[in-house]
């Protein structure tokens, strides 16, 4: 049994050198977990580094973030950001109550659809001291629902004749990775393309208030203590130095990438944590809830930006 530990845990080592691969997406790593998971080739030694993988990964992408874009971005929308994000967390939070889904998992879905995907979700996991199955779910779900956005939302704008700057807006709204906004915003115009990309920069500085908000009311078991999210004041900070310190933007550059690999290191771990049990146990619950809540965002958010 020793043996067959250590060569889980050597299989793991590769396996992480290979998610800084260009070739190995997000996806890719959280699927490869998955899948070895199940197979009962888990990592034992290794899952504890998970948290502060996904916290420091968070920290280095704030290099990567340019502040002037952002402040000029937030002159415009920020009340509507402001609505959308709140109306789409409290009623991924009452679906998650409707289709008895636990309380972690709607909040982490509820949190990558409002803001962006997968990346929220990396944010909010840890101050919630989620389970490495509810991250699972949650990204398992963005992840799913942003491949088929990237084919549907195209097909409905051309359907329905959205202009460029309706389409750039809603799919920056409703689609809940940044990645695939700028993939659909591509295959649809250029100017699609720039608006939803500067509408999604916005909507993924959410994290910050978004993260403090939840760190203030998930206290644990004895009701006094609160967890202080650290890491995203550290990512705040990061985008200033960045800022203040232009010279370096090269350094900066090497900083993001390490952090988007980090990232992709963190899918893997998560993957590996992840049993049929409990597959079984909230699965489909999941996923209904987040194709509900995704469906309704998409729609009423459609509807008001076309009137």
């Amino acid at each position: 049994m020793k043996t067959a530990t250590t060569n889980y845990t050597w299989l793991y080592k590769v396996l992480i050198a290979a998610c800084f691969l260009p070739f190995v997406s997000p996806a890719l790593a959280l699927a490869a977990g998955i899948t070895f998971s199940l197979l009962g080739w888990r990592p034992k030694n290794l899952q504890q580094y998970t948290s502060a993988i996904l916290q420091g990964s968070i920290v280095l992408m704030g290099f990567g973030m340019q502040l002037t874009e952002v402040v000029a971005a937030s002159k415009n929308g920020f009340i509507e950001t402001c609505i959308s994000v709140i109306l789409v967390m409290l009623t991924g939070l009452l679906l998650g109550h409707l289709f008895k889904v636990e309380k972690n998992i709607s909040l982490l879905i509820a949190a990558g659809t409002a803001i962006c995907g997968g990346s929220a979700i990396a944010a909010v996991s840890p101050i919630l001291n989620s389970k490495s199955h509810q991250n699972s779910f949650a990204l398992i779900v963005v992840f799913v629902l942003n491949a088929v956005a990237l084919v549907v939302f195209p097909l409905v704008g051309h359907t329905l004749g959205l202009s460029q700057e309706v389409f750039g807006n809603w799919a920056a709204i409703a689609i809940h990775d940044t990645s695939s906004v700028v993939g659909a915003g591509a295959v649809y115009g250029e100017e699609a393309l720039q608006i939803a990309t500067t509408v999604k920069l916005i909507r993924a500085l959410w994290i910050i208030p978004l993260s403090i908000v939840i760190a203030l009311f998930n206290k644990t078991t004895n009701g006094k203590k609160v967890a202080v999210p650290w890491f995203i004041l550290l990512f705040v900070v990061a985008i200033l130095f960045a800022y203040l310190f232009p010279s370096y933007s090269s350094t900066y550059e090497h900083l993001y990438w390490l952090g988007k690999r980090g990232m992709v290191v963190a899918l893997l771990l998560i993957g590996s944590g992840i049993s049929v049990q409990q597959i079984k146990q909230s699965g489909f619950k999941s996923f209904a809830l987040g194709l509900t809540l995704w469906i309704i965002t998409g729609v009423v958010s459609l509807i008001a930006l076309m009137n």
